[in-house]
C-alpha cells in the first residue's frame, strides 16, 4: 500500500505547488462574500494536502499549507509581500513588557521567597537569571507544565517585577492607550475579516460531532478513505494500549510503542486507515479488548476529510498565536473576534464555544487552544477581565465537565483559573461583581452529596476510584485558595457584602462537617470493620488554609469581623439544638460549688473529632481579642448571650476522647481511631484542630465560673466521684482488683492535669497572651531543638506553613540557634542556644508522647553536665490579654486546690492508693506555674492595684474543719524527703525556694521581714544536709568502681598467667601476618633495595599463617598443601579509558594480547581481603547455589547478588564476590629452584639482541619437554578457577578453560588493577608504599603471585607462543607481520605480560642464565620503547618557564635521541631546541609507568620498599630508578647497546601508523570534571516534547533521557531504558548517574542491581534535596563530588549497591533495567 501511495504523492505535489499567494490573496480582497470564497479554497485544497496516507508526513504538510494555505492569510492581511509586512508591523509595535513565556513540562521556575506575592508567581530561568531576585531567597521547582512566567506583572511582585529584558519597554504611555491605533484602518478591517473566518473555522471544525460531513466545507471530490483513531485517556496503562494495539492492527512491538507514545504525546492517533469496514473492525477489537476491567479506550472511525480538517483547524490556531505576537494590535483584533457574542446570545462567543467544549477535546487540540488563549486573552489587559468575567460564570458547568473529564488537571481549561484567580485586581472583582466565592463553595457542596440524616456529609469507602474523584473535587478549594491568597487593604460595602454572603457559604459547608463521622466506643469485642476516616481528614486537611485564610480576611475590617463573629455563633446554636439526643441535666457539687451540667459519657455516647463550626468561632473570639474589637464595641457583640457551657462541651468531648485513646480504653475500635488522633495533632493539621479546642477552653473558662467548669471537666473526664468523695481513691484501689482500669483511671488522670497545664500556659498566640506572631514561631523552635539539634528540613516540617508555604522560621531562627556545617556525610544542624533553654516547657502542647520524653531526658542531661540541679521549674509566661485575664484564676479556685491537695495526699501516704509518678509531677507543674504567675503579679505591681491572686496563702492553709487534712505546703515538706521521689525532690525544693520568695516580695510590700527569715533558715540547712548526704552517696560508688576495676585486672592477669603459650603463638602469628611492606629482616640494611635483576635483594622468607572464616582453622601457606583463597570480584572497567567509543566487536573472536594505550576496557580485581580454604569456600557456594534453586521454585525476587554468574557475598563481611584469588608463596623464588640447571650451554652473553635470538628454540631441545609442576592438586584447581573466571568475566564469553586467551585476561587483570591503584596513590597525592588498606594490598600481592604462577596450568606452547609474539612487537622478525606499532601499545600491560609468561620458555633455558636476569633485560627493552612512546607524543609547546641555562647531561642526551628520532621518521616531528623541555615531558610522562612497575615487581619479587617511597620526598624518581635497577638518566640505556638499538628505534618508527599519527592532530583527552547541567534538555528522539527525566551520566557527561519508552534500546535481546544502555559503552556495565530533576544520583551495575546515592549538591543548610522537593538554592559540594569520584576510582560501585540492596529489601523490586 505504501508504494502506490508514494507513487500517488507527487501528481498532487505539482498543481499544488503552482498555485499563487498573491493571486488568491488578490481574488479575495475582490469578493464580495469573502467566507464563501475563504471555505471553498479550504473545502478544495485542506483533503488534498492533509490526511493522504496511513502515516503523516509532517514536513510536507506544513510546507505545502505554508504555501497554498496559509500564504494567501498572510498576503490578504498585509496586503502586500509578508515577507516585508510582519516586519513592519514589529517595528511599529511597542514590544510588551509581559514575557509570557508558557512553560513546558519539568521545566525549570523560579519563585522568589522575599517579593513573590503567592508561591504561583514565578519567573522562567532566562527572567530569573535576568532579575533581582537571583540575589533573595529563592525557590526553585520544576513546571507541571501549562503556567506561564509571570515577568513583568506589576501585580505578581511586591519588588522587581521587571528582568532586565522587559524593564526596557515600561515606556512613559499611559497603559490604556489603544493598540489599534499604530495599525493602518484598512488593516484593520481585513485583519477582523480573516480573523473572524479562520478562528470560526477552527472552532467549528474542533467542535463538530457528526462523523460523514462537514459545517459548510463541502467536498468537490469524495474519496471514501477512513482512519480509526484512537484517543488517550488517563485509565489505561502503557502496556494494556501496546497489548492490544499488536492485537488490533496486527503491528510489532516497535510500532505498537511509538503509537502508545504518540496518543500520550498529542492526545490522538490514527492506528489505521482504509476503508471504513476496515477501520470499523479494528475498533471493534480494540474496544472488545480494554473493555474488561475499566470503560474501554476511545476508539472512533473518522472519515479523511474531516481528520484533515481537524489537523488544519489547530495548525489555524497556532498560526493565529504566532501572527498576534507580531502586534499588540493584532492581538487586540482577535481577543474582540474571540469574545464578541454570537446570534445565540449567552455563551455563543467562540471563546465560549471551545471552553465548553474542552473536556471532548484531545489533548493536542486542548494544549494549542491553551496557548492561544495564554497568548491572546491573557496577554491583554483589557480583554483578560472579560475573558475572566466569561470564566466565572460558566465555572460551575467547566468544573463539573472536569469532573467527569478523566485527563488531568494541566489539560484542562479549568486549569486557568490559576492566573485568573491569582490576580488580586481580578479576584476582587470577581468576589463582587461575579459573587464567585460563593459560586465555588455552592459547586463545591454539589458535587459531596452523600449526606446522613443530621445533613452531614458521608463518605463512601475510600478506594482508588473514589480518592480519584475527591481529588478532582479538592481542585476547588485550591480555587478557593487563590481567590483569597491576597487580602483586601481597603473594602467597599460591595466586597463587605458578597464575602459575607461567601463567608454564608462556607458556613454552611462546616456545618456539613460539624460532627460527621462520629464513632462508639466498641466494649467487648473488636471492630469488624474500620470505619471510613480518609475522606473526611483529607478534606479538613485541605480546608485548613482556607480556614485560616477566612480568619486573616475577617481580621482585616472589624465589622465584617463582628457580622462573621454573629453568623458562626448562630450557626453554632443551629448545631447544638440538632444534638441534644437524650442528655438528661444532673447536679455536681464540690467544696461549697456546684453546677448543673447534662449527663454525658464520651466512652458511651457518640463522639466526633470533627468540629470545624466551634474551631472557626474560636479563631474569630481570639480575633476581638487582637484587633480590640471587644473592648472598643462591646455593645455590638453578642457576648453576654454566649453560654459557656454550650461553647467548651464539644471541643473538651473531643479532648477527653483523646485522653481515654491514650489510657487504652479504645483499643477494640482499630487502627482508624488511632490514625484520627494522630492526625487531630499533627502539624498538617492541628492549627485549625487541636490549637483550637484548646483556644475554645481557654474562652470558656475566662467566661465562667473556673470551679464549674473544673467540674464540668472532672464529669467528662468520668473522674468526678474520685475528687468529689473523701477516701474514694483508697476504696478505688483497694476494690479494684483490676489492673487496667486503676491504669486507665491514672492516665485519664494524668492527662487531664496535662489539660489545665495547656489551658493556663498555652499563651503565645497573638490575641490570648500579649505576644506578637514571632514570640510563638521562636517557641516551636526552642521546643524542637530542645529535644536535639535538627536539620533545616526537619525543622521546616515540624512548623507550620501559611498559605504561601513559608514558616516563618527564618526571620527568628538565628535569635534562637547556632548552626553547625556539615562533614562529608550528615547534614548542617541546628542547635539551640544555650540562654534559650529557661523557655523550655515540659508540657508543651505540640509534643508527642516520645518527643516529650526526649526533651526532658536531654535537659535533665545538659542540666547535669551544667552542674546545675536538675528540675525543670515552669517557664515565665507573657501576661494575657484583657479578654482572656480572668482565666488564671482557674490556678487557685478551690476545686483545683482540692485536686492538688488530694494527689499530694496520695503520694505522702503512697501505699493506700494507685497513684503514679507522673500525675505528681504535673501537679507540681501547676503549683510551680501559679507561684510563677503570682511572682509576676507582684512584680508588676501598681500602688492601686491589689494583687487578687494569692495562691501562697491559699496553698499554706490546712484542710477544712472534718478530717482536718494538711496544708499543700506541709505536705511538699514532707514530700522533699520521702526516699521513693529522689527525682523529683529538685522541683520540690525550687517550689519551697520560690514561695520563700513570693512570701518576701509580699512582706517587702508591707512590714516585718523577720518572720520568713526562720523558714528560709530551715530550708537552707535541710538542704545542706541534702548535699552533704548527696556527697556520700557518690563517694561510696566510688570507692566500689575502682574495687571492681581492681578485681577484674586481677583476673585478666591470672588468664594470661595460665595461658602464656597460647599468647606467644599469637604474637608471632601477629608479626609474620603482618603486610609484606613491614617485613624488613633485620638482614637487609636499608642502604639499597632492588625490586630486580641479577642484583636482586634476596629476602628471608617468612612462614604465612593465616586462618580460615569459614572453619577457623590456621594453616600455613605452602606449595603443597590444600590451597587458601581470598573472596575476589572481577569486573569490567572503564575506569582509566581515555575513549568510551570502542566496542568489542566479537567476543569469541577477539584476541586481548596487546592493551591499546588508551585503556579503553580493562578487567580488574579488588577482594575484601577474607581467607577461606579452598573446600570451605566450595561447600558455601554450593549451599549459596542450592538455596537460591529453592528460592527460585518459590518466588521470583532478584537479590543482590547473581548466583547464575557466580556471585556469592563474602560470608564474613557480605561483599559481593564472583570469585576466589589462591593465596601463594612467592613464586619466582620456586621457579628459580624447580628448573634444574644443566650447563648444555655456556651461553651466558648480555647482549640483547643475542639473547632474543637465543629465544628462538636451539634444536637440541625436546619439544615435548614439560617442567615439573611444584603446586598441589587443590592450589592447581583453584589457579585454574580464578583464571577462567578472569577469561569469562573481562571478555564476556562463557567460560573456558582451555582457551589460550586464559593466560593473557589474567596477566592484563593484574597489569589494569595496579594501574588503577597507582591512579588513586597519585590523585591523593599519597606515597606509593606504606599507604594502602591491607584489603588492597593483600589483593596485590595474591594477584601478582597468582599471575606469575598460573602459566603452570596453561598449555606450555600458548603462553610460549604468546611471549614470542609479545616480544615480536619490540623486536621485529619476519614471521609476525601485522602487529600494532609502539604507539598503540600500553607499555605496562606489555610488561607484565612478557616478565610473567617468560617463565614457559626460560624453563626450557638450561643455560644458567637466572630469571633476574631475563627480568632486567625485558624491563629495559620496554622501558626504552616506553621513552620512544612518549618522546613522538610529547606536545612540545615551549612554555615560557624559566629554563635553567646550564644543560645538564640528561638534557643534552634525551636532546640527541630526539633529533635522532627526527632523522628516523622523516623531519615529521617538530624542531625543539630546548632538552630540558623534553626531559621534564619525559619525566612527567614515565613516572606512571615506573609507578606501576615498581608496585609490580615489589609485590612479584617480595622486595620490601625503601622506607624512601614510604613518604612523599622530593626525589622520587631517582629513589624509583635505584629501586628498578635503571640509570637516573633514562638515556644511558640507549646509549649502553647503541648500535643494536638503533635499528630497533628505526624499526619502532618505520611503521606506518606511526607517520599517519605523526602527521595527524595530536590531543589528548581529559577527563570531564563537571558539567553545569540544564534542566531543559530534550529527549533526543521524542521531538519536542521535553525529556520525563533528564539524566546525565557523571562519568563522560552525555545527557540521556531516562525512563521512558521512546528512548528505549535492545540489549542482549531485552528492551532496556537509556541509562542501562548507556553503562553498556560507556562504563562496561556500570555508571554513575545524576538524575537532574530529582537531584539524586543513580549507580547502576548490570540490568538488575541499583541504588539511588546522596547527590553531591547542597543548600545553604547543608542538606540534599532529593526531588527538590524544598525548591532551596542547590552548590555543588566538591568533598563529596570527590567522594563520589572515588569509589568509581576504586571500583566500589557495585559492592556500594550490593551493601545498600542487602541493607534496603525496596531497592530490590525496582525494575533498574528501565531506567
Amino acid at each position: 500500500m505504501a508504494a502506490e501511495l508514494e507513487a500517488e504523492v507527487p501528481a498532487f505535489d505539482r498543481g499544488l505547488l503552482e498555485c499563487s499567494a498573491e493571486e488568491i490573496a488578490a481574488k479575495w480582497l475582490q469578493a464580495s462574500e469573502l467566507q464563501k470564497e475563504v471555505y471553498q479554497h479550504l473545502a478544495y485544497y485542506v483533503p488534498k494536502i492533509y490526511c493522504r496516507g496511513p502515516n503523516p508526513a509532517p514536513q510536507r504538510e506544513d510546507m505545502l499549507a505554508q504555501h497554498v494555505l496559509l500564504g494567501p492569510m498572510e498576503w490578504y492581511l498585509c496586503g502586500e509581500d509578508p515577507a516585508f509586512g510582519f516586519p513592519k508591523l514589529e517595528q511599529a509595535n511597542k514590544p510588551s513588557h509581559l514575557c509570557g513565556r508558557v512553560f513546558k513540562v519539568g521545566e525549570p521556575t523560579y519563585s522568589c521567597r522575599d517579593c513573590a506575592v503567592d508561591p504561583t508567581c514565578v519567573l522562567c530561568m532566562e527572567c530569573f537569571l535576568g532579575s533581582i531576585h537571583r540575589e533573595h531567597r529563592y525557590r526553585m521547582t520544576t513546571s507541571g507544565g501549562g503556567g506561564f512566567c509571570d515577568c513583568g506583572d506589576t501585580e505578581a511582585w511586591k519588588e522587581g517585577p521587571y528582568c532586565q529584558k522587559h524593564e526596557l519597554n515600561t515606556s512613559e504611555t499611559a497603559e490604556e492607550e489603544d493598540p489599534l491605533v499604530h495599525l493602518p484602518e484598512d488593516m484593520v478591517a481585513r485583519a477582523y475579516n480573516i480573523f473572524a473566518i479562520t478562528f470560526k473555522y477552527a472552532v467549528d471544525i474542533l467542535t463538530w460531532e457528526k462523523e460523514n460531513e462537514l459545517p459548510g466545507l463541502e467536498m468537490i471530490e469524495k474519496n471514501d478513505t477512513y482512519y480509526c483513531m484512537l484517543f488517550n485517556d488517563e485509565v489505561h496503562t502503557y502496556e494494556q494500549v501496546i497489548y492490544t494495539l499488536q492485537k488490533a492492527v496486527n503491528c510489532t512491538q516497535k510500532e505498537a510503542i511509538g503509537f502508545a507514545t504518540t496518543v500520550d504525546r498529542d492526545g490522538r492517533r490514527s492506528v489505521r486507515y482504509g476503508d471504513f469496514q476496515y477501520c470499523d473492525q479494528a475498533k471493534s477489537v480494540i474496544v472488545r479488548n480494554t473493555s474488561r476491567q475499566t470503560k474501554p479506550l476511545k476508539v472512533q472511525v473518522m472519515h479523511s476529510s474531516i481528520v484533515a480538517h481537524q489537523s488544519f483547524g489547530l495548525k489555524l490556531l497556532t498560526w493565529l498565536g504566532s501572527v498576534i505576537g507580531y502586534s499588540d494590535g493584532l492581538r487586540r483584533i482577535l481577543c474582540q473576534v474571540g469574545l464578541q457574542e454570537g446570534p445565540d446570545g449567552e455563551n455563543s462567543s467562540l471563546v465560549d464555544k471551545l471552553m465548553l467544549y474542552d473536556s471532548k477535546l484531545w489533548k493536542g487540540a486542548r494544549n494549542v487552544y491553551h496557548q492561544l488563549f495564554m497568548s491572546s486573552l491573557l496577554m491583554d489587559l483589557k480583554y483578560k477581565k472579560l475573558f475572566a468575567i466569561r470564566f466565572a460564570r460558566n465555572y460551575e458547568r467547566l468544573q463539573s465537565d472536569f469532573m467527569k473529564d478523566d485527563h488531568d488537571r494541566e489539560f484542562s481549561i479549568a486549569d486557568l483559573s490559576i492566573q485568573i484567580f491569582t490576580v488580586p485586581s481580578l479576584a476582587r472583582m470577581l468576589i463582587t461583581e461575579e459573587n464567585l466565592m460563593t459560586t465555588i463553595i455552592k459547586t463545591f457542596m454539589d458535587h459531596l452529596r452523600h449526606r446522613d440524616i443530621q445533613g452531614r456529609f458521608q463518605f463512601e469507602r475510600y478506594t482508588a476510584l473514589q480518592a480519584f474523584k475527591f481529588r478532582r473535587v479538592q481542585s476547588l478549594i485550591l480555587d478557593l485558595k487563590y481567590v483569597l491568597i491576597s487580602k483586601p487593604t481597603e473594602w467597599s460595602e460591595d466586597l463587605r457584602h458578597k464575602f459575607l454572603e461567601g463567608f454564608d457559604a462556607f458556613l454552611e459547608l462546616l456545618k456539613c462537617m460539624q460532627g460527621m463521622d462520629p464513632i462508639t466506643r466498641q466494649v467487648g469485642q473488636h471492630i469488624e470493620m474500620e470505619p471510613e476516616w480518609e475522606a473526611a481528614f483529607t478534606l479538613q486537611m485541605k480546608l485548613t488554609l482556607v480556614i485560616s485564610m477566612m480568619q486573616d480576611w475577617c481580621a482585616l475590617d472589624e465589622k465584617v469581623l463582628i457580622e462573621a463573629y454573629k453568623k458562626c455563633l448562630t450557626v453554632l446554636m443551629q448545631c447544638h439544638s440538632g444534638f441534644t439526643d437524650g442528655e438528661q441535666p444532673i447536679v455536681l457539687s464540690m467544696c461549697g460549688h456546684s453546677v448543673e451540667t447534662i449527663r454525658y459519657c464520651v466512652s458511651q455516647e457518640k463522639v466526633s473529632i470533627h468540629l470545624p463550626v466551634s474551631r472557626l468561632l474560636a479563631g474569630l473570639h481570639v480575633l476581638l481579642s487582637k484587633t480590640e474589637v471587644a473592648y472598643k464595641f462591646p455593645e455590638l457583640l453578642p457576648l453576654s448571650e454566649l453560654s459557656p457551657p454550650m461553647l467548651i462541651e464539644h471541643p473538651l468531648r473531643c479532648l477527653v476522647l483523646c485522653a481515654q485513646v491514650h489510657a487504652g480504653m479504645w483499643r477494640r475500635n482499630g487502627f482508624s481511631l488511632v490514625n484520627q488522633i494522630y492526625y487531630y495533632h499533627n502539624v498538617k493539621c492541628r492549627r485549625e484542630m487541636f490549637d483550637k479546642d484548646i483556644v475554645m477552653l481557654q474562652t470558656g473558662v475566662s467566661m465562667m465560673d473556673p470551679n464549674h467548669f473544673l467540674m464540668i471537666m472532672l464529669s467528662r473526664f468520668e473522674l468526678y466521684q474520685i475528687f468529689s468523695t473523701p477516701d474514694y481513691g483508697k476504696r478505688f484501689s483497694t476494690e479494684n482488683t483490676n489492673k487496667d482500669v486503676v491504669q486507665q483511671n491514672n492516665t485519664l488522670i494524668e492527662e487531664m492535669l496535662y489539660l489545665i497545664i495547656m489551658i493556663v500556659g498555652e499563651r503565645f498566640s497573638p490575641g490570648i497572651g500579649q505576644v506578637n506572631a514571632t514570640d510563638e514561631i521562636k517557641r516551636e523552635i526552642i521546643h524542637q531543638l530542645s529535644i536535639r539539634p535538627m536539620a533545616h528540613s526537619e525543622l521546616v516540617k515540624a512548623l507550620p506553613e501559611d498559605e504561601n508555604r513559608e514558616t516563618g522560621m527564618e526571620s527568628v531562627i538565628e535569635e534562637v540557634a547556632c548552626f553547625k556545617k556539615p562533614g562529608l556525610t550528615g547534614r548542617g544542624l541546628y542547635e539551640l542556644k544555650p540562654e534559650c533553654t529557661k523557655n523550655f516547657n515540659l508540657y508543651f502542647y505540640h509534643f508527642s508522647r516520645a518527643e516529650q520524653s526526649k526533651a526532658e531526658e536531654a535537659q535533665r542531661k545538659l542540666k547535669r553536665q551544667n552542674r546545675e540541679d536538675t528540675a525543670l521549674p515552669p517557664p515565665a509566661l507573657p501576661p494575657f490579654c484583657p479578654l482572656f485575664a480572668s482565666l488564671i484564676n482557674i490556678l487557685q479556685s478551690d476545686v483545683m486546690l482540692c485536686i492538688m491537695g488530694t494527689i499530694l495526699q496520695w503520694a505522702v501516704e503512697h501505699n493506700g492508693y494507685a497513684w503514679s509518678e507522673s500525675m505528681l509531677q504535673r501537679v507540681l507543674h501547676l503549683i510551680g506555674m501559679a507561684l510563677q504567675e503570682e511572682k509576676q503579679h507582684l512584680e508588676n505591681l501598681s500602688e492601686e492595684n491589689v494583687v487578687t491572686f494569692t495562691f501562697t496563702q491559699k496553698i499554706s492553709r490546712p484542710g477544712e474543719a472534718p478530717n482536718n487534712s494538711p496544708s499543700i505546703l506541709a505536705m511538699l515538706e514532707t514530700l522533699q524527703n520521702a526516699p521513693h521521689l529522689e527525682v523529683h525532690k529538685d522541683m520540690i525544693r525550687w517550689i519551697l525556694k520560690t514561695f520563700n520568695t513570693i512570701k518576701k516580695l509580699r512582706e517587702s510590700s508591707s512590714t516585718s521581714p523577720v518572720a520568713e527569715t526562720e523558714g528560709n533558715v530551715m530550708e537552707e540547712s535541710s538542704r545542706d544536709k541534702d548535699k552533704a548526704e548527696r556527697k556520700r552517696k557518690a563517694e561510696i560508688a566510688r570507692l566500689r568502681r575502682e574495687k571492681i576495676m581492681a578485681q577484674m585486672s586481677e583476673m585478666q592477669r591470672h588468664f594470661i598467667n595460665e595461658n602464656k603459650e597460647l599468647f606467644q603463638q599469637t604474637l608471632e602469628e601477629l608479626d609474620t601476618s603482618a603486610s609484606g611492606v613491614h617485613d624488613n629482616s633485620p638482614v637487609i640494611s636499608d642502604a639499597k633495595l632492588t625490586a630486580l635483576g641479577p642484583e636482586q635483594t634476596r629476602v628471608a622468607e617468612h612462614r604465612q599463617v593465616v586462618m580460615c572464616i569459614l572453619c577457623q582453622e590456621e594453616q600455613e601457606v605452602k606449595v603443597d598443601s590444600r590451597a587458601m583463597v581470598l573472596a575476589a570480584f572481577i569486573q569490567r572497567s572503564t575506569v582509566l579509558s581515555k575513549n568510551r567509543n570502542r566496542i568489542i566487536p566479537d567476543p569469541e573472536k577477539y584476541d586481548p594480547l596487546f592493551m591499546h594505550p588508551d585503556l579503553s576496557c580493562g578487567t580488574h580485581t579488588g577482594s575484601c581481603g577474607h581467607i577461606m580454604h579452598a573446600h570451605c569456600w566450595q561447600r558455601y557456594f554450593d549451599a549459596v547455589q542450592a538455596k537460591e534453586q529453592r528460592r527460585q521454585q518459590r518466588l521470583r525476587v532478584h537479590t543482590s547478588y547473581d548466583v547464575e554468574n557466580g556471585e556469592f557475598l563474602c560470608p564474613l563481611c557480605e561483599c559481593l564476590s564472583n570469585t576466589v584469588i589462591p593465596l601463594l608463596p612467592p613464586p619466582r623464588v620456586l621457579f628459580n629452584r624447580s628448573v634444574c640447571f644443566i650447563n648444555v650451554f655456556t651461553k651466558c652473553t648480555s647482549s640483547s639482541s643475542e639473547k632474543m635470538d637465543q629465544l628462538q628454540l636451539p634444536e637440541g631441545f625436546r619439544p615435548d619437554y614439560k617442567p615439573k609442576n611444584p603446586y598441589s592438586e587443590s592450589i592447581k584447581e583453584m589457579l585454574t578457577t580464578f583464571g577462567t573466571a578472569t577469561y569469562k568475566v573481562g571478555l564476556k564469553v562463557h567460560p573456558n578453560e582451555e582457551d589460550p586467551r586464559v593466560p593473557i585476561m589474567c596477566w592484563g587483570s593484574c597489569a589494569y588493577t595496579i594501574q588503577t591503584i597507582e591512579r588513586i596513590l597519585a590523585d591523593e597525592d599519597k606515597p606509593l608504599f606504606g599507604h594502602l588498606p591491607c584489603r588492597q594490598d593483600d589483593c596485590l600481592k595474591s594477584l601478582t603471585r597468582f599471575a606469575a604462577a598460573h602459566w603452570t596450568v596453561s598449555s606450555l606452547s600458548a603462553v610460549q607462543g604468546h611471549f614470542c609474539t609479545l616480544l615480536a612487537s619490540l623486536v621485529p622478525n619476519e614471521k609476525n607481520e601485522n602487529l600494532p606499532c609502539i604507539l598503540d601499545i600500553d607499555m605496562f600491560h606489555l610488561l607484565v605480560s612478557l616478565v610473567l609468561s617468560f617463565p614457559a620458555i626460560h624453563c626450557q633455558d638450561f643455560s644458567g642464565v637466572s630469571l633476574g636476569t631475563g627480568d632486567l633485560h625485558l624491563f629495559h627493552l620496554v622501558t626504552m620503547a616506553h621513552i620512544i612512546q612518549i618522546l613522538l607524543t610529547s606536545s612540545t609547546e615551549e612554555n615560557g618557564m624559566d629554563q635553567e641555562d646550564t644543560s645538564s647531561e640528561e638534557e643534552v642526551a634525551v636532546l640527541t635521541l630526539y633529533k635522532f628520532l627526527c632523522q628516523c621518521t622523516g623531519s615529521a616531528l617538530k624542531e625543539v631546541s630546548s632538552g630540558w623541555h623534553l626531559w621534564r615531558n619525559l619525566k612527567a610522562g614515565i613516572m606512571p609507568f615506573l609507578r606501576c612497575s615498581a608496585l609490580f615487581f615489589h609485590y612479584l619479587n617480595g622486595v620490601p620498599a625503601p622506607s624512601e617511597l614510604q613518604v612523599n620526598g622530593a626525589n622520587q624518581f631517582e629513589r624509583l630508578c635505584s629501586y628498578l635497577s635503571l640509570p637516573n638518566n633514562l638515556t644511558c640505556l640507549f646509549q649502553e647497546n647503541s648500535e643494536i638499538l638503533n635499528t630497533l628505534v628505526e624499526s619502532w618508527c618505520s611503521s606506518n601508523e606511526v607517520k599517519r599519527y605523526l602527521e595527524g592532530k595530536r590531543h589528548i583527552i581529559h577527563t570531564i570534571g563537571f558539567i553545569s547541567f540544564l534542566l531543559n534538555k530534550r529527549c533526543p528522539k521524542s521531538g519536542g516534547d521535553k525529556s520525563r527525566a533528564p539524566t546525565l551520566c557523571l562519568v563522560c557527561g552525555t545527557m540521556l533521557c531516562s525512563q521512558s519508552y521512546c528512548c528505549q534500546t535492545e540489549l542482549e535481546g531485552e528492551d532496556v531504558g537509556a541509562c542501562t544502555a548507556h553503562t553498556y559503552t560507556c562504563g562496561s556495565g556500570v555508571g554513575i548517574f545524576l538524575r537532574v530533576r530529582e537531584c539524586q544520583v543513580l549507580f547502576l551495575a548490570g540490568k538488575t542491581k541499583g541504588c539511588f546515592y546522596p547527590p553531591p549538591y547542597l543548600d545553604d543548610y547543608g542538606e540534599t534535596d532529593q526531588g527538590l522537593r524544598r525548591g532551596n538554592p542547590l552548590h555543588l559540594c566538591k568533598e563529596r563530588f570527590k567522594k563520589i569520584q572515588k569509589l568509581w576510582q576504586q571500583h566500589s560501585i557495585t559492592e556500594e549497591i550490593g551493601h545498600a540492596q542487602e541493607a534496603n529489601q525496596t531497592l530490590v523490586g525496582i525494575d533498574w533495567q528501565h531506567l
